[in-house]
């Protein structure tokens, strides 16, 4: 231990973490750059704080502050000691609805703020896009904006009174007239008046160096306002009076169709003497699908408030009479403006992928100019990304001239990262000459402080490091940024990951096969950290269950970047920080969609596992819950599924099976079916029927063994609906397609005997040697079908999204795997698509249960919406995952995070169910989750279907 940490240790009574894991979380936030901190400390109250700074101040160790971690221009990461506030100083000290105000701590998210202040008809005005994880602390720091500041302005314009530690130790509160103002600031803003006046561009979103210009007297010497928007380089922020605003009781939306970027960026500023809360832009090339958007090929979202709905809108109805547009759209539903502002809100993480799938970066993330100047400023800013061969996407918030961008720079070459100097450079004179500021929303940090001069001049930057003393002498907070700061092309967190392309099993199409883009795809924006999930959102039930960091999908692809880089993570592949990461991470696949970039924590999972365990023993529950498949395989070829089920019956002996195998003690042991599904099938005949189209329905292990009964119904429904049903065959070399088990005595005599699995299983686990061995010998049974148009049905979601995704991206090499894929249907979409005229029995009920993670992040779930929608049943799944997640919730150490998991969203809108609703869960460990933890039998959309056909 060093001396450092064994003085915070004394001092401090919140937690302190030198060790790899704490530090390798806070080497990036959501910028280009990339510190690594000697330690992290999460400190409980005022008093912590102020003793960090004093053992800091003794060691002469940087701090730094900070909140959730998405700055964009690296003020966020530091090489001293990390404050971090979201763990303990996260609280919401109470709210004044008479006053308007609410008192915060920094690390409370700004979502929290909002739900409180809500019931009050009130809410905080600045409102980024990254709402559900930004802390207020963080906001205060880089003075945060958000899409409804042409209403109601920046944090600055937001913030009444601060709570502040200097780096010496003096506790202030920050106020108007010259309250809480740190000695020698006073004199030092009387003798600078005039440069004051005159030195400072006149634009709603001037980010961009000190507001000293808030000292001014005629500006009420407004300290707080001046501490807005440093950084964390003048004192670090304890508690926060900030004022509220009254929340419109109605809002409507105007989405309004340019031909063109420019048409919408010179349409802005006319419109906002209409008194809009928005006036949002952004251009067709960052939308991946226009659908539900009105013609054209950019489009300005205009949001407006009122009393009523008629009124809200009749003032957007009055936006689009006023607008020159292509086309318009108007919508008050809040489920239609939801759905139309994720455009927007995910805009931050899309940008960082051009639409070939190239990578993009920002550095250039949020400059603003006076919004007249707005059109003009896009024009020559395309302009110059042409000259330097650059390509980005401009979006953002045009009613106040502020743009974020995402470009392609080369960030990872000598002639790249000297191309992203000149461009800098050469843009920041671009902004100058249009009057505007080279941040509009999330500070300069080591992104653009190194062009301030370029801004306000040499004499302007000089007073602002005199204020910078003022403040703190000794340079302890935060330094490098703002003043003095490091170069813009320095400390960048590409640097240190390998040149080569990893060796990898996973074919990672998206990414060029490269292992080290993929992990580079978490640029930090961190929806992974909200604590809600809405709608049908699924990612990330580990945090949201811990709460911590290294739990959250940015945790661990910030671990798997350190263990690339090789110089914090150390041992690779063997690296038991990155393994205990990845523990709680339970291959939800919630990621793969919900995340803006599409980080795929599942797969890299599986491949880190694959590599850890390489030539080495693994834990008990790879090997009785990967190898799943065989036992049960096993158990039915010797008919000792009774046995097997009493013999888990006995409590003593289960428990000793559970020890052995690596299962948790409070899972109960589910129990076998008597009789397979195959064999069923084949004590039915083993035929398909005469009638419609061939359709092949998918024996996954968990229908074959555990639930035969979904697989039973599936038959009857689809043949109910006139398809002919088969199943895979079951013999490599004349097997024929139709009756699953190819009993011809030719067939017998010269074929081996089989059963498809997806491999599912070994994937999950990280035995993708087995898994390439099953999938393979699955191709080789499933040559038959291949050679038909016959569509593979699944009815176990886990099972169909393996076959869509894990099948193709392991078996790269094979394109069997690939046209396998393409065939592979659900339950419902293979009756909307080859039964259209078939209407299913009338059940009428309300249903409740939860959208399957797989389903959602893989497959999708609209035909299964629509298929309830025409049977009667009602209502909306809830998000989420269950929590079990196949062979996770029974692995010994995982109940309590699985159990939260459930209790996240799918068991109390169990719990609140009408009477007489229907529970759905299509997937086995969905079911089993409910059945142990809630007493109640979830069923599978084709069981309730056919239940109701006779």
């Amino acid at each position: 231990m060093t001396d450092l940490e064994a003085a915070l240790r004394r001092a401090v009574r919140g937690e302190v973490g030198f060790d790899t894991t704490s530090r390798a979380l806070t080497t990036m936030d959501a910028s280009n750059y990339r510190r690594v901190p000697l330690g992290v400390v999460a400190p409980r109250d005022a008093d912590d704080v102020a003793a960090v700074l004093e053992v800091c101040r003794e060691h002469a160790v940087p701090v730094v502050a900070r909140g959730g971690g998405t700055s964009i221009a690296g003020q966020a990461t530091g090489t001293g000691v990390v404050l971090d506030f979201t763990r303990h100083m996260n609280r919401l000290v109470g709210i004044d609805p008479e006053a308007r105000t609410a008192v915060v701590q920094p690390g409370v998210v700004l979502d929290r703020l909002q739900d409180a202040a809500a019931p009050h008809g009130l809410r905080f005005g600045p409102d980024p896009s990254t709402h559900s994880r930004c802390t207020l602390g963080g906001m205060i720091g880089n003075n945060s904006c958000g899409s409804h500041s042409v209403a109601w302005g920046t944090t600055a314009d937001s913030v009444r009174e601060l709570s502040v530690l200097t780096a010496r130790g003096r506790r202030l509160r920050l106020g108007r007239e010259w309250s809480g103002a740190p000695e020698g600031l006073r004199g030092l803003v009387d003798g600078e008046l005039a440069r004051l006046r005159t030195g400072f561009p006149d634009l709603p979103r001037r980010i961009s160096g000190y507001a000293l210009d808030a000292l001014l007297p005629e500006r009420g010497a407004d300290v707080a306002r001046s501490f807005c928007g440093s950084e964390g380089t003048l004192g670090v922020l304890t508690e926060a009076v900030v004022r509220l605003v009254e929340s419109p009781r109605a809002r409507a939306l105007a989405v309004l169709g340019y031909a063109d970027e420019a048409g919408a960026a010179e349409a802005a500023a006319g419109l906002l003497p209409l008194g809009p809360l928005t006036v949002e832009g952004m251009a067709v090339d960052l939308v991946p699908s226009t659908r539900g958007l009105p013609r054209g090929g950019a489009w300005l979202f205009v949001e407006t408030g009122g009393d009523t709905e008629a009124e809200a809108r009749a003032r957007a109805e009055a936006v689009v009479r006023a607008a020159d547009v292509v086309d318009a759209l108007v919508v008050t539903d809040p489920g239609g403006r939801r759905t139309l502002w994720r455009i927007r809100e995910d805009a931050s993480g899309t940008a960082t992928r051009m639409p070939d799938g190239s990578e993009a970066w920002p550095g250039w993330e949020d400059c603003a100019v006076p919004p007249v100047r707005l059109g003009g400023y896009l024009r020559d800013f395309r302009r110059l990304l042409t000259a330097h061969g650059l390509r980005g996407t401009p979006y953002g918030h045009f009613g106040d001239g502020c743009i974020h961008v995402r470009i392609d720079f080369d960030l990872l070459s000598a002639d790249g990262v000297a191309r992203f100097r000149r461009f800098s450079q050469e843009l920041a004179d671009v902004v100058v000459a249009h009057g505007g500021s080279l941040s509009g929303e999330h500070g300069d940090g080591q992104a653009r402080a190194e062009l301030l001069p370029r801004m306000y001049g040499a004499e302007t930057v000089a007073l602002f490091e005199r204020a910078k003393a003022v403040w703190d002498p000794d340079d302890l907070l935060n330094p490098g940024m703002l003043v003095r700061p490091a170069p813009l092309d320095a400390n960048l967190r590409f640097s240190v990951l390998p040149r080569e392309p990893v060796d990898v099993e996973f074919g990672y199409p998206s990414d060029g096969g490269d292992f080290s883009a993929a992990v580079r795809r978490c640029v930090g924006v961190a929806k992974c950290r909200t604590t809600s999930v809405s709608g049908a959102g699924v990612m990330c039930p580990s945090f949201r269950a811990t709460g911590e960091e290294a739990h959250s999908t940015r945790g661990r692809a910030r671990l798997l970047h350190e263990m690339l880089a090789g110089e914090l993570v150390a041992d690779g592949w063997r690296s038991t920080e990155v393994r205990d990461a990845l523990d709680l991470c339970l291959s939800c696949k919630g990621c793969r969609s919900d995340c803006p970039v599409e980080v795929d924590m599942a797969t890299y999972k599986a491949e880190f596992l694959h590599h850890h365990y390489a030539g080495r023993r693994r834990p008990a529950a790879h090997y009785a819950m990967g190898w799943l498949p065989v036992w049960l395989r096993w158990t039915a070829r010797t008919r000792t599924a009774p046995v097997v089920n009493a013999l888990a019956s006995v409590r003593p002996l289960a428990a000793v099976a559970k020890r052995l195998g690596g299962i948790a003690r409070e899972r109960e042991v589910p129990r076998l079916a008597g009789e397979t599904f195959s064999r069923w099938w084949r004590r039915r005949g083993g035929r398909p029927t005469e009638g419609g189209d061939l359709v092949v329905l998918w024996p996954d292990t968990f229908t074959e063994h555990l639930s035969p009964s979904v697989g039973r119904a599936a038959v009857r429904v689809l043949e109910a609906a006139g398809l002919r049903v088969a199943l895979p065959p079951t013999l490599r070399g004349r097997a024929v397609v139709g009756d699953g088990t190819s009993r011809s005595p030719l067939a017998l005599l010269t074929a081996r005997r089989g059963q498809v699995c997806c491999g599912l299983t070994y994937v999950s686990t990280g035995q993708l040697d087995r898994a390439r061995a099953v999938m393979r010998r699955t191709l080789d049974l499933m040559a038959p079908v291949l050679e038909t148009s016959a569509p593979v049905v699944v009815l176990e979601p886990s099972c169909a999204a393996a076959l869509r995704t894990d099948l193709p991206e392991l078996l790269h090499d094979d394109p069997r795997a690939a046209r396998l894929a393409a065939r592979v249907l659900t339950f419902a979409e293979a009756l909307e698509r080859h039964a259209p005229d078939w209407a299913p029995p009338e059940v009428n009920l309300p249903a409740v249960g939860q959208t399957h993670c797989h389903q959602h992040a893989v497959l999708g779930d609209a035909a299964d919406r629509r298929l309830r929608e025409s049977a009667g049943l009602t209502g909306e799944l809830s998000g989420g995952c269950c929590g079990l997640a196949g062979n996770f919730g029974f692995e010994a150490g995982h109940y309590e995070v699985s159990a939260a998991c459930a209790e996240d969203q799918l068991l109390p809108a169990v719990r609140e169910a009408p009477d007489g609703a229907v529970v759905l869960a299509d997937g086995f460990s969905c079911r089993t989750q409910l059945e142990q933890l809630a007493g109640v039998r979830g069923r599978h959309l084709a069981e309730v279907l056919a239940e109701r056909l006779d």
